[in-house]
């Protein structure tokens, strides 16, 4: 069986998903490991006088009982996508701006740093940034997606497009 494409699965937790839950088509991220699924629910009704501290309480409160209230729902879709599509499934919701991921995987990678860049850790560690090496070097990992935005949206594309060159090629085997 051919591996599913990434539109192949968002398609399918498109039309898996009960109406109702989300305003739209929920946003799929994957991985080689993972399934992120992150729909938008519908902004709350506040006061126009309420204060921003509120509006957020509100909308987190939104997502908070969204979480609770789909639960069940939510474990049979991912145990069904899971043996679909051989990653583990995760969820997350937002509600005008305030997203919260409710189970998300934390995969350990193996790396091989040097003295200088070990260094950097330990000292992410020391001065209370990061609790861990781990922690640290997740850290620097998120820094850098969130000050690079541009350079890995541009990296994406273009892997995405060699894919699409790679599948339109020829067949080997």
């Amino acid at each position: 069986m051919a591996e599913p494409t990434k539109q192949e699965i968002q398609a399918w937790f498109a039309g898996r998903m009960p109406d109702g839950w989300f305003t739209g088509p929920p946003e799929v991220t994957l991985d080689g490991d993972e399934v992120l699924v992150v729909g938008s629910l519908p902004d709350v009704e506040v006061a126009k006088a309420s204060k921003a501290d509120a509006r957020t309480a509100t909308r987190s409160a939104r997502v908070d009982r969204f979480r609770e209230e789909t639960r069940e729902q939510r474990m049979r879709i991912a145990q069904e996508a899971e043996r679909l599509f051989d990653r583990k499934v995760s969820w997350g919701a937002e509600c005008a701006g305030e997203r919260k991921f409710f189970t998300t995987m934390s995969t350990p990678v193996m790396t091989r740093l040097r003295m200088t860049e070990r260094q950097v850790l330990d000292t992410l560690v020391e001065s209370g940034v990061a609790r861990s090496r781990s922690d640290a070097l997740a850290w620097c990992v998120r820094l850098v997606g969130q000050n690079q935005d541009k350079w890995m949206k541009d990296l994406r594309e273009a892997l995405v497009k060699v894919g699409q060159v790679r599948q339109e090629g020829p067949q080997v085997g």
